[in-house]
């Protein structure tokens, strides 16, 4: 039997990381140092990516192909993701916007767009609403899951009746910072506690893929406990909100019997984004695309990257 315990992450990079094209950079920011990319020139609008949980910054590689004709852009790895530091006890919402906050300050320098994804687009809207005045400019939120990963949403349902067991299941099998590392246990469980529809759309592999060998399972525990947004009312955070957003909303459904949350949001809690941003007096431009999976930029990168030029183009 496979024993996966303690053997990834920044502290054992032979056995964690793979090589990439672009080159690699670290941003110290104090608590943590930010592993990043980048390509284009500063004579373009400054981008930020943000990627979603298990995400490093090669999830937007193929897209910032494309980008770098057109925006100066910065792909990073989250606190507890790729190569950036581990920080037990304190994955939050808050810490990782203002982790974000300074890499504009210290890296970028300049007024910025943000695009981020699933949890990166969660934290795309916290700068879009909490970042220093001029930092941001506008916010591309892909697919979100506002509302959705919270433990008691405002409205429809929570991060426990959505994907909340895959993280739970990662969090208990794989423990804090790889602690555990019971893989095997881990496949074995996961027909237990899963619901039959997660469990189908997420079939392990025999061995850790490459995306979770660079990520933290405690950011699981984070979600699933609800620590990760306790300071951080989304509802709260959306009436904050105070420069032009974008938000595209992927497939979605939920199961008529048991109220089951498969996708990022529901349609009544898009509408309540909406809702919150027009009342913030910001423009907002939804577009739904109902057949593209979570991820536009990794699955459709000709997509997102349109996607974005046509309402920047409205900036």
């Amino acid at each position: 039997m496979a024993t996966y315990r303690n053997r990834f992450g920044p502290h054992n990079p032979e056995q964690t990381y793979i090589d990439h094209e672009l080159a690699e950079h670290v941003a110290d920011l104090g608590e943590v140092q930010l592993n990043y990319a980048t390509v284009g020139d500063a004579s373009k609008p400054a981008l930020l990516l943000i990627p979603g949980q298990t995400e490093s910054w090669w999830g937007y590689e193929a897209a910032l192909q494309l980008l770098g004709e057109h925006f100066q852009a910065f792909a990073i790895d989250m606190r507890g993701q790729g190569r950036s530091t581990r920080t037990p006890g304190r994955y939050t919402i808050d810490n990782m916007g203002n982790d974000l906050s300074r890499f504009i300050d210290l890296l970028i320098g300049r007024p910025t767009i943000v695009s981020g994804l699933s949890s990166g687009g969660v934290v795309a809207a916290w700068l879009s609403a909490y970042a220093k005045p001029g930092q941001v400019l506008a916010a591309c939120y892909e697919d979100p899951p506002l509302y959705a990963s919270e433990r008691a949403p405002f409205v429809g349902p929570g991060i426990r009746q959505a994907v909340g067991p895959m993280f739970r299941l990662w969090s208990t099998y794989l423990g804090d910072q790889w602690s555990i590392g019971d893989w095997d246990g881990m496949i074995a469980a996961a027909p237990d506690v899963l619901p039959a529809w997660l469990a189908n759309a997420s079939a392990l592999p025999g061995e850790p893929p490459q995306h979770l060998k660079e990520y933290d399972p405690e950011w699981g525990r984070a979600f699933w406990t609800g620590t990760v947004a306790a300071s951080c009312d989304h509802d709260a955070m959306l009436g904050a909100v105070r420069v032009p957003v974008l938000f595209t909303h992927h497939f979605r459904h939920v199961e008529p019997t048991t109220g089951l949350l498969i996708g990022a949001s529901s349609d009544l809690q898009a509408e309540r984004v909406r809702s919150r941003l027009t009342e913030a007096g910001v423009p907002v431009d939804y577009r739904s695309f109902e057949s593209t999976g979570h991820s536009m930029h990794g699955s459709n990168p000709q997509l997102y990257v349109d996607t974005l030029l046509d309402w920047t183009a409205t900036l």
